[in-house]
C-alpha cells in the first residue's frame, strides 16, 4: 500500500513516516510540507492514499488540495489527518470529497484501521464524529420537513453566506465586497434569521447543500 503524507511540519511527517514505512504491509513513497506540493506528488506517484493535513499556512491549504485532487484523480484515496476536532472543518472536508476524516490524536491502531478502510474505498470518519453526525441526523428527522426559504435571500446575502462559509472573517468579507464589517455582521444576521440557523457550523452545512462552496 503506497502512500503519500502532506502535513508543513517535518516532525510529523518524520514521525508518520517512521510509524508506517515498510510495516503492516504499507510504504510511504513520498512526503509534502503544502498542499500544492502535495497535489504534484501525487500526481507523479501515484499513491493508494494521501494523508492530508488541513491547515498549512505557508502554501495551498489541505481542503484546497483535496478538492483539486479529487477533481484530477477522482478514485485515489485522501485521508484527513489533523489536530481540529471541530464540525465546521468536518462537513468541509467532506464536502470537497475527503475519504476519511481522523485525527492526530487518535491511537496508532485507529490510524492504520483508518487507512486500510479508505484505502478499501470505504468512508472513515473517527467515531465521536460518527456518533455527532448520527445525533444531527435523527434531531432533522425529530424536526420533520421546513420551509426553504433560501429564496428569501438577496443576491448580497448569498455572497456572504457563501463567503462565511468558506471560513471568511467579517473583516475579510468586507474587504473582498468592498463594504464595512457592520454592514457584513448585519447581513449575516438576516441570513441567519432568513433561514432559521443559529451557529456558524450549520451556515456551512446549508451553504453546502445549496452548492454555494468551491474550493477549487
Amino acid at each position: 500500500m503506497k502512500i503519500l503524507v502532506v502535513d508543513d511540519h517535518a516532525v510529523v511527517r518524520s514521525g508518520l513516516m517512521m510509524l508506517l514505512h515498510g510495516k503492516h504491509n504499507m510504504e510511504v513513497i513520498g512526503e509534502a510540507a503544502d498542499g500544492e506540493e502535495g497535489i504534484e506528488a501525487a500526481w507523479l506517484l501515484k499513491p493508494d492514499v494521501v494523508l492530508m493535513d488541513l491547515n498549512m499556512p505557508a502554501g495551498m491549504d489541505g481542503l484546497t488540495a483535496t478538492a483539486e485532487l479529487r477533481r484530477r484523480m477522482p478514485d485515489l484515496a485522501i485521508l484527513i489527518l489533523t489536530m481540529h476536532d471541530d464540525d465546521e472543518y468536518l462537513f468541509r472536508a467532506i464536502h470537497v470529497g475527503a475519504s476519511g476524516y481522523i485525527l492526530k490524536s487518535a491511537p496508532h491502531e485507529e490510524l492504520l484501521t483508518a487507512i486500510r478502510s479508505v484505502a478499501a474505498g470505504n468512508a472513515y470518519l473517527y467515531p465521536t464524529a460518527t456518533k455527532r453526525l448520527m445525533n444531527e441526523y435523527i434531531e432533522q428527522l425529530k424536526q420533520g420537513e421546513h420551509v426553504d426559504t433560501f429564496g428569501s435571500l438577496s443576491e448580497r446575502e448569498r455572497e456572504v453566506l457563501a463567503l462565511i462559509a468558506k471560513g471568511f472573517s467579517n473583516r475579510e468579507i468586507a474587504e473582498q465586497l468592498v463594504i464595512s464589517v457592520k454592514t457584513v455582521e448585519s447581513h449575516k444576521s438576516n441570513v441567519m434569521e432568513k433561514l432559521g440557523l443559529k451557529t456558524r457550523p450549520e451556515l456551512v452545512k446549508y451553504a453546502a447543500k445549496k452548492g454555494l462552496l468551491n474550493f477549487e
